[in-house]
């Protein structure tokens, strides 16, 4: 069963970049300074959380007990608090009434509490502390942040030293409050500040028991060295803005920066320093060494003991925090109260939390640990001559009194729960081995045990639960791991991501032989399909004879023999691979012989074996036999392509939409969402549902609606629809279809253009008033000369079927583009100005009377109502001239009649009246209708479509779902 994918998360780093050189210090006297290299109260909820405002920043307080000890980080714009409980918190106030410096505020859960992420605007800023048993957060709107540091660049600041034989005072008279940190290395005393300044000390002043004092600037801070006798203890305090940095016997440090480890990632060192600022790296000028000094404002904390790993140093510091690098890579980022430590690519390297517990005393009968964390050993599940249930009950019941003692004792031993974790893996028991090793994780620091984050992603990866596994092995403490890269790349397989498992199954070649032989067969089963999905097919071959020469059970030979049928496949042998997926689809497990049923149908259509109903009523049976994997959503992709190839467009909509929204992380969904997609796009953008009555091809639109494409593609769908239904004078539904366009999608030019389509609609269909709300409420500016000529023309025609002549007339003003043409002459006819009409009529048609062929139903008005005008205004010679003209095309008119009274001369014994019959009878509103109809045939490709009959295919998501299933 296929489950989500989920991201590894990286750590990002702020690294200050290091020029060349040491780091050179003056004495603190007028001599031009040499720049160093670069550079509560009790509340009642666990959480509550306080929203307060003024002019210049709004203040997020997070109180309760477990609300105070909130952790603060920020990633790019989102500043993330993090809180200890599962239950989400009350964020109502900063969501009704939001700061002017967030964009956004959500909560998440993660694993062990929940996550308030705090989107910030585009130049906000935030800064965050401790104070009164509260985690704050200050939100700066854009442009209102306050400096760093509040030392001014270059200010003078100060400094008095008040000696004795015994000791010496210094006192750093900063106007504003400053970061600072002051610690040890070796015979000196460093002392850094934020912010680039000026120090100021009397000439001559007497040091007592110290040497030298020297001073130098940076690009933005300040760095003091004093030369002190290691005898001399060192300590710091901030009295308002200024820091007293004490030096002499008795001194004491005090403390209060705490140090653990994050496991959750690449392992990480986390220093709580409240105040931080940032890591300023630096070179020992005597020593040549590189550190970090983390400044913090006051007050006064530092590291009251020193720690040390491998890689890295943390002395004792009387403020602030000082990182001394042992090695390269090493990355040190200040995140709000907060001070990360790791190494780049892979994390540092730190002993296991297992280390500091006591040692048990060794059980010969207990599973022992592995030489891999992550490896899984077959002698572990040995249950001796006693059987399962002895061997068991007597390590859970191990397992149950170390437990008890753990209670007393947190530094108790975990080996009798690792044991009976590893008897559990082992004999496939991971339910329950997840069990035994979440509750381990819950002792402090245990969560970045290897063996237990190896055993668990075991566990996870066994039972399907690929994301919850990617996490285990994607802990700092199994990186560069074999065994760990080996489930990795099984993870990797069962997720689609094929060059990842071909590069980790490479990583950890040099253990698979350590597993049980199971394990050994699946491992190469994946690595194979990896192989042949990357086109590599002799490896894939020669994983496949690793796996079948392993001495596994029947089902993991079927998996693997399934595998076998698609190289088969591949490499052209047709016959022997449908042979193996017919013989494996016999097995009586739905996991392994749904997919083989449904190549093997794939292959049997493909060969002309069977037809594309019979394959249909096939697939249609396995869909409801297996759920909730990749093979479901390729034996969906596989059945809609054959209902569209057989033209049954609605049941291939309806089955490719079957999976809705599971599943998403598969490549597989993304596939079909893409088919779906294209099935929509082929039937109303590529004409395939042409050749559907109107009336169907709109419903199965309505049905289907929440597939239309957003932008120009979705809009032209709709158009082309409206167009159909307007050919078969469906106007109301067609009028619908633009309304919508219009009101909800469109803007600017587009929207004027579908508002004129819609304004005609709406006139065909004698809806005037409509016509001029849609027009009126469309109005821009900078819009094409002929749209805009267009658009004259229907308000024009609107207004003259409202009666409104003159309004009409004066919209088309002095227009004399054919359809102006035909909207004045429509006007001048009404109003009895039968002469000037009939001009409009005939310029109208142009030269028309030296084309050969019928006129059409335009034309054939237009003569009808010229020549009856002519002979009402009494105008004989243009009659005559336009009887002249087209006497010939009396022959063959559709109403030759007609046509024949209104060319006569003179027109005999016809009374005016006939004449108004006669001109009534050619109707020019149905010759503007049909130039209408065509407009909007042009305008929607319709004449340039190749049409798709009902049951012609659609090949692009029939092949995908062909591909898909291969």
């Amino acid at each position: 069963m296929s489950v989500q994918p989920v991201s590894k998360r990286a750590l990002k780093a702020a690294v200050a970049a290091t020029a060349a050189g040491a780091l050179a210090l003056t004495p603190l006297t007028p001599v031009l300074p040499v720049l160093a290299q670069e550079a509560g109260e009790a509340v009642l909820e666990p959480v509550a959380i306080r929203v307060g405002r003024n002019a210049d920043f709004t203040r997020v307080e997070f109180a309760g007990v477990v609300g105070a000890r909130a952790r603060v980080r920020r990633e790019g714009s989102d500043l993330i608090v993090r809180v200890g409980t599962t239950a989400a918190p009350d964020v109502s106030r900063l969501r009704v009434e939001p700061s002017d410096a967030l964009n956004d505020v959500q909560t998440r859960a993660v694993d062990g509490g929940t996550e308030i992420v705090l989107t910030l605007k585009p130049g906000a800023d935030a800064r965050n502390g401790v104070a009164d048993g509260r985690v704050w957060v200050n939100l700066f709107a854009p442009g209102q942040a306050p400096a760093p540091s509040a030392s001014e660049p270059n200010a003078l600041v100060p400094v008095r030293a008040d000696a004795s034989e015994t000791g010496l005072r210094l006192t750093f008279g900063f106007s504003a409050p400053t970061p600072a940190a002051v610690f040890r290395r070796g015979p000196a005393v460093w002392m850094v500040f934020e912010g680039k300044a000026r120090l100021e000390l009397a000439r001559g002043q007497a040091l007592g028991p110290a040497g030298d004092l020297r001073w130098a600037a940076g690009p933005d801070y300040t760095v003091v060295r004093l030369e002190a006798p290691e005898t001399l203890q060192v300590s710091a305090s901030a009295e308002g803005s200024q820091w007293v940095v004490s030096l002499g016997q008795g001194q004491t440090a005090v403390g209060g920066v705490g140090i653990t480890r994050d496991d959750t990632g690449p392992a990480t060192l986390v220093a709580q320093l409240p105040g931080a600022t940032r890591p300023i790296w630096l070179t020992d000028p005597l020593v040549g060494d590189r550190f970090a000094a983390v400044p913090a404002l006051g007050p006064a904390k530092g590291l009251d003991a020193p720690r040390r790993t491998r890689e890295l140093g943390l002395p004792a510091t009387a403020q602030g925090l000082l990182v001394e690098a042992r090695a390269d890579g090493l990355e040190v980022e200040a995140q709000g109260d907060l001070v990360r430590i790791t190494r780049e690519g892979g994390g540092l390297k730190l002993s296991p939390p297992s280390s500091a517990l006591e040692t048990a005393a060794p059980d010969s009968g207990a599973p022992t640990r592995a030489a891999h964390p992550a490896l899984v050993l077959q002698r572990w599940a040995d249950v001796g001559h006693a059987g399962f249930l002895a061997r068991h009950r007597e390590l859970q019941n191990a397992a149950a009194a170390e437990t008890a003692a753990a209670a007393e004792n947190p530094r108790a031993p975990i080996e009798a729960r690792m044991a009976y974790a590893r008897f559990l893996v082992a004999s496939g028991l991971s339910f329950e081995a997840i069990g035994v090793l979440n509750a381990l994780a819950t002792a402090p620091g245990m969560s970045g045990e290897p063996e237990l984050r190896g055993l668990r992603g075991a566990a996870r990866a066994a039972i399907g639960r690929l994301e919850d596994a990617a996490v285990d092995f994607a802990a700092g403490s199994l990186a560069g791991d074999p065994s760990a890269a080996v489930w990795r790349g099984y993870v990797a397989a069962n997720q689609a991501d094929w060059e990842t498992a071909r590069r980790e199954f490479a990583a950890g070649a040099s253990v698979i032989d350590d597993f049980p032989p199971e394990w050994r067969a699946r491992f190469a089963s994946a690595h194979a399909l990896a192989a042949i999905e990357t086109g590599d097919l002799p490896a894939a071959r020669d994983l496949l004879a690793y796996a079948f020469a392993q001495d596994i059970p029947p089902a993991a030979q079927l998996a693997a023999r399934l595998i076998q049928a698609k190289y088969f496949e591949l490499t052209g042998d047709s016959a022997r691979a449908l042979a193996v997926y017919k013989a494996v689809g016999r097995a009586p497990l739905d996991g392994i012989a749904t997919p083989a049923k449904m190549a093997a149908v794939r292959m049997e259509l493909a060969k002309g074996e069977i037809d594309p109903v019979a394959a249909a009523q096939r697939l249609e049976a396995l869909k409801w036999r297996w759920r909730g994997d990749a093979t479901e959503l390729q034996l969906i992709r596989t059945l809609g392509g054959i209902y569209l190839s057989q033209g049954r467009y609605r049941e291939a909509l309806t089955t490719l939409r079957s999976a809705g929204g599971r599943l998403p992380d598969l490549p597989e969904a993304a596939a079909l969402q893409q088919d779906l997609a294209q099935a929509f796009r082929a039937l109303f953008l590529e004409g395939a549902a042409d050749g559907l009555q109107p009336v169907q091809a709109l419903a199965l639109f309505y049905d289907f609606r929440d597939l239309t494409p957003v932008g120009a593609e979705g809009d032209d769908m709709v158009r082309r629809l409206a167009r159909r239904l307007v050919d078969v004078d469906l106007l109301a539904p067609a009028a619908e279809l633009l309304q919508y366009q219009v009101d909800e999608r469109l803007e600017g030019v587009a929207k004027a253009q579908v508002a004129t389509d819609l304004a005609t609609i709406y006139l065909m269909n004698r809806e005037a008033e409509k016509a001029l709300q849609v027009i009126w409420a469309s109005r821009t500016t900078i819009l094409p000369s002929q749209l805009n000529a267009e658009r004259r023309a229907v308000e024009a025609r609107a207004l003259m079927e409202l009666g409104r002549y003159d309004h009409a007339l004066e919209v088309l003003g002095d227009g004399r583009d054919p359809a102006a043409s035909d909207v004045r002459a429509e006007i001048l006819w009404k109003q009895q100005k039968f002469g000037e009409a009939a001009a409009l009529y005939e310029s109208r048609l142009g030269d028309r009377f030296r084309e050969a062929g019928p006129l059409d139903a335009a034309d054939e008005s237009r003569v009808v109502r010229a020549g009856v005008g002519y002979s009402l205004a009494g105008r004989t010679d243009a009659l005559r001239r336009l009887s002249a003209n087209y006497d010939g095309f009396v022959q063959g008119a559709r109403n030759a009649a007609a046509l024949r009274v209104a060319l006569a001369l003179g027109g005999g014994d016809i009374s005016p009246g006939d004449f108004a019959a006669i001109a009534a009878r050619a109707d020019t509103f149905a010759g503007w209708v049909a130039e209408m109809k065509a407009s909007l045939r042009a305008r929607t490709g319709a004449g340039a479509q190749t049409q798709t009959g009902a049951g012609a295919p659609a090949p692009a998501p029939v092949n995908q779902a062909a591909r898909a299933a291969a």
